[in-house]
């Protein structure tokens, strides 16, 4: 493995995470009360976990906006993690491993977020970086043991992750709730808990010695996509100043009509045997959790209800609707269609390529040949991994047409290591471990190459939330995109520029199938 940076100046800024002056905030008083946390064993963090934002949305308030916390009397302890929001709890699902997965119990009753600082007083101003955990809608949670927040924190930042409603708790749309909604809106539950999160951080984080004019929203796979939400919704307007999407960009609408959302209701009321939303809220919370049976499967996410969201994002970003913050983002080696293994053959491939570009497709198979099986092999991963690179320069692109803040984009190469590296490889989460810099918290066998990495990767996203820009002293040059348009940083076993594709010819063919097309 080849990593472009010394030695020395890894060690040292480990050093500098090692020597900080231990953390003394370890209670806090926040608009509900005081809050007693807990400190790291070696005493420079201090975490305080379950931390109410929002009401129960329990009862009557199931499928309604998140209303404020309740406050409470004396010292609340916030010590221990809340349960996860209502979904399947399984230890595994290869690639991903315990470390990757949410644990514990499950409730209804989930609305809580945890934070991690380093803070000696209260006075002092950190940067906040606020994660949004993934899991297709349908799983996750703030616990998840890789997003521990100890690891940056241990870099200056403030750690916050949080919980939100998921599958039909979150993302339920219903012509009822529609019209009892105040806002006339219905299925953005999960995104309105997100938000109401990141509100709560912005009112109460200096309590922490957290710096509420300096908050980064980050998140990777759906948390991703949330991030791409808040970067276009008007609730979200001035609650945070820069944004990270890991693994999260692609050219496809973000959210679907309310109208396709609601006749999912439908159906989904219809396969729970209510005739009506207060029958629905009337079922255990066991029953709603439980997928319904027959007929196409519902994928929940958000919905364009022209109040969260009040448009698409190619509209919103056409129509300077986009928060211009600085944003980071990027994808792996391992996903979009690529694997370490590839198992097409030559038929399949070129059956692919015609389906997908037309009369375009033999432009595209002169480029990335395919006339025997293991040309298809390489040609599936060349063009699936110049696809994921382009594709993110072309949307960093549409928005920079209205949005004039930097944006960075990597790509990440490392394999994970592990009993299933060579089937897996750089897969899609795998780069979370490192940037979050909680290697510490997965059995995995790491080699000292892989603490380097961290290090280096978990400084460039410290960096970035504390001014905008993951450069620093001691780390290779990221240009941004508006440096180098037809390059992104590589990120991994090397840190440094690499070409968007393979060469010029793959990138202009590309920019052109990939591109959206104009709507009639």
């Amino acid at each position: 493995m080849k990593i472009l940076l010394p030695f020395v100046l890894l060690g040292g800024a480990l050093a500098v995470a090692q020597t900080r002056i231990t953390s003394t905030v370890t209670t806090a008083r926040v608009a509900q009360g005081q809050l007693a946390g807990i400190a790291s064993p070696d005493g420079v963090v201090v975490a305080f976990k379950g931390v109410p934002f929002a009401a129960p949305p329990i009862g009557d308030l199931r499928w309604r906006a998140p209303r404020p916390p309740a406050s409470w009397s004396g010292v609340r302890k916030a010590d221990a993690y809340a349960a996860n929001c209502m979904q399947n709890i399984v230890d595994a699902r290869k690639p991903w491993t315990y470390e990757f997965m949410a644990h514990g119990a499950t409730s209804e009753d989930c609305l809580y977020l945890n934070v991690w600082t380093p803070a000696k007083n209260a006075a002092e101003r950190h940067p906040v970086l606020v994660y949004i955990h993934g899991g297709a809608n349908t799983e996750g949670s703030g616990s998840v043991p890789v997003y521990d927040g100890t690891g940056l924190a241990s870099k200056g930042l403030v750690v916050v992750t949080i919980n939100y409603r998921l599958g039909a708790f979150g993302f339920l749309a219903h012509r009822e709730l529609t019209q009892e909604s105040p806002s006339h809106a219905s299925g953005n539950y999960g995104l309105l808990d997100q938000i109401a999160a990141v509100r709560w951080v912005q009112a109460n984080i200096a309590a922490f010695g957290g710096d509420p004019a300096r908050i980064t929203v980050a998140g990777q796979s759906a948390g991703a996509f949330a991030v791409r939400n808040l970067l276009v919704s008007p609730l979200a307007a001035g609650l945070f100043q820069r944004a990270i999407a890991e693994s999260g960009v692609s050219l496809a609408a973000t959210a679907r009509t309310l109208a396709d959302a609601e006749g999912d209701g439908d159906r989904y009321a219809r396969a729970k045997n209510a005739a009506s939303i207060a029958e629905l809220r009337a079922l255990p919370a066991a029953q709603i959790a439980t997928p319904p049976v027959g007929g196409a499967p519902i994928r929940w996410g958000t919905v364009v209800d022209h109040y969260a969201l009040p448009a698409s994002e190619a509209d919103a970003f056409a129509a300077a609707g986009s928060h211009d913050v600085p944003v980071l983002t990027g994808t792996n080696r391992d996903e979009g269609g690529a694997v370490p293994q590839p198992t097409t053959t030559a038929a399949a491939f070129q059956k692919q390529a015609q389906q997908r570009y037309g009369d375009r497709a033999a432009a595209f198979l002169a480029l990335y040949p395919a006339a025997t099986d293991e040309e298809a092999k390489t040609a599936q991963n060349a063009s699936a991994r110049d696809a994921s690179r382009v594709t993110t320069s072309i949307w960093a692109a549409a928005r920079a047409k209205t949005a004039k803040s930097p944006t960075f984009t990597y790509f990440w190469d490392h394999t994970l290591p592990g009993p299933d590296a060579a089937q897996f490889g750089a897969f899609h989460t795998s780069e979370v471990p490192y940037a979050m810099n909680t290697l510490a918290f997965s059995d995995r066998p790491f080699a000292p190459e892989d603490r380097k990495i961290a290090d280096v990767l978990s400084s460039y996203w410290a960096n970035f939330a504390a001014g905008g820009d993951p450069n620093g002293a001691g780390l290779p040059h990221w240009p941004s995109v508006s440096e180098q348009p037809d390059a992104t940083m590589n990120l991994g076993d090397t840190f440094a520029p690499i070409p968007l594709a393979g060469n010029a010819d793959r990138l202009r063919l590309l920019r052109a199938l990939l591109a959206p097309r104009p709507r009639s």
